[in-house]
């Protein structure tokens, strides 16, 4: 007997999400990191200014930032936009790549979230090797969001950070859309996620991965954490579970400082000036100015 057919909006709803997913794709390919990619110094010139190991901090940004990919990707593409960014306010930027699957270039992301929370810790503590600071602060799009939680909870960054912005991070984990629901309907699917792309298993709201990671709070202390989210993301549904509760949150919706922003979960932290704006007033807050419609001329 076949299993029952999924009722037509999830159809249309799944379409969607594969139209997205190839969407990602396209924009997450080889052609973009081999014209970004370091050369084998790895020279602020090769990324635009960041990952560069000879940086040091200033007075007025004391702290290395570290940026954080998403799901399907990678330490440059992810970065295009945000590190040139913040290099050219004055900051020392640094990028790595983490849950990598072997078999699988570029497009990383996809390993277990807990294993990718150990990448970066291991991480960190070079860049803070190299800069002679005491913390970071983490900017994370999507699961880079997320991820570094673990980290800061189980792991011990909570004493090595300052700050965790996470722009559309899939803090509460996912529903796709209501998609998630639809497992049951295709046998043997839920198993092929975690077998496959264990990192996308542990994003889908409810995983025994977010149970753990949110039991007794959202925050641990000592740590200042911003959300800038979009309405508009079709990615990390709801879009408020990104949202998080606890003393040192802001939570941040793009559409009230800009109505007319429609970026959605991509562009807010691929290209999104206002969503940059406001990961620079996050990292330095006693300068922070307001963001409106205007900031996309910052």
């Amino acid at each position: 007997m076949l299993p029952p057919r999924p009722p037509a909006a999830p159809r249309r709803a799944l379409r969607a999400l594969t139209a997205a997913l190839v969407l990602t794709a396209a924009l997450l390919t080889p052609a973009h990191a081999a014209t970004a990619a370091p050369g084998p110094e790895g020279s602020r010139a090769d990324r635009g200014g960041w990952n560069d190991y000879s940086c040091e901090p200033s007075a007025a940004h004391p702290r290395p930032v570290v940026l954080v990919h998403g799901t399907f990707g990678n330490s440059v593409d992810n970065w295009l936009g945000l590190a040139p960014y913040l290099v050219r306010r004055g900051y020392c930027v640094f990028s790595l790549d983490y849950g990598q699957l072997p078999g699988v270039p570029f497009l990383h992301g996809l390993g277990p979230v807990a294993e990718s929370a150990e990448q970066l810790d291991a991480f960190v503590d070079r860049v803070l090797d190299a800069t002679g600071t005491p913390e970071v602060d983490l900017v994370g799009h999507s699961q880079g969001g997320l991820m570094p939680r673990h980290y800061l909870r189980f792991l011990g960054g909570a004493a090595e950070v300052n700050a965790l912005v996470g722009i559309a991070p899939d803090n509460h984990g996912t529903t796709l859309l209501g998609l998630t629901r639809l497992l049951p309907y295709f046998p043997g699917a839920a198993d092929l996620l975690n077998e496959r792309t264990p990192a996308l298993a542990d994003q889908v709201a409810g995983s025994p991965f977010l149970r753990k990671l949110n039991e007794g709070g959202d925050t641990v202390p000592g740590v200042r954490y911003t959300v800038i989210a979009t309405r508009y993301d079709e990615v990390v549904t709801p879009y408020r579970s990104q949202f998080l509760d606890g003393p040192g949150v802001r939570n941040v919706l793009l559409q009230d400082l800009c109505p007319l922003d429609l970026s959605e979960h991509l562009a807010i932290g691929l290209f999104d000036r206002i969503a940059f704006h406001e990961v620079a007033n996050a990292l330095d807050p006693a300068h922070a100015t307001p963001t409106t419609c205007a900031s996309v001329l910052d």
